[in-house]
């Protein structure tokens, strides 16, 4: 299993990573960043397989994945 960490300081809140992700566990929340972005977030940590897909897509480098 994987283990997914969303820098939500530097998320822009583009949604590349919602599209990349396979098994749809990332969405962008009603939470606004410090800079006003309404941020990616997992919804369901424990189903990441650890693919890296969405931190290969993000932009910003704002996200980490760990298998």
């Amino acid at each position: 299993m994987g283990r997914i960490r969303i820098d939500v300081e530097r998320c822009k809140g583009c949604g590349l990573c919602v599209t990349a992700c396979q098994k749809k566990l990332i969405k962008i929340g009603d939470s606004i960043n410090s800079l006003g972005y309404h941020t990616a977030q997992i919804n369901d940590e424990e189903k990441c397989i650890g693919c890296a897909n969405c931190a290969e897509m993000c932009p910003d480098v704002a996200i980490e994945v760990w298998k």
